[in-house]
């Protein structure tokens, strides 16, 4: 799995990554039944509310190599600051309608 994960930028004060990567390194979270070697490709933000920069920035994830996209926790569920991005839903919408079926989405990292 070549692995890309965007984050809520709102969050990056707060929350450096280390639950992402620990969950990716330990399989655990959503990569809990990954059964092939995972490389994290990128690491970026969603650019701000309401996440319209997300589509150009996974675009540039899956062009270095990315098969699977991931949607850190912070944006569904909220952590670690308890509020959820509320654009979460239609985010991932617009970056499956741009990207398609060819990629995996992962709705959160741990």
């Amino acid at each position: 799995m070549k692995l890309g994960i965007i984050r809520c930028m709102q969050t990056e004060d707060y929350c450096p990554g280390t639950a992402d990567f620990k969950a990716v390194r330990e399989k655990t979270g959503a990569f809990a039944e990954v059964g092939e070697e995972i490389e994290i490709i990128g690491f970026i933000n969603c650019g701000g509310c309401p996440g319209k920069k997300a589509v150009l920035r996974v675009r540039e994830l899956v062009k270095r190599g990315a098969d699977t996209i991931a949607f850190a926790s912070c944006i569904h569920k909220g952590t670690p600051i308890g509020y959820p991005c509320p654009f979460a839903k239609k985010m991932q919408q617009l970056v499956a309608a741009d990207l398609g079926a060819d990629i995996t989405y992962l709705e959160y990292t741990h």
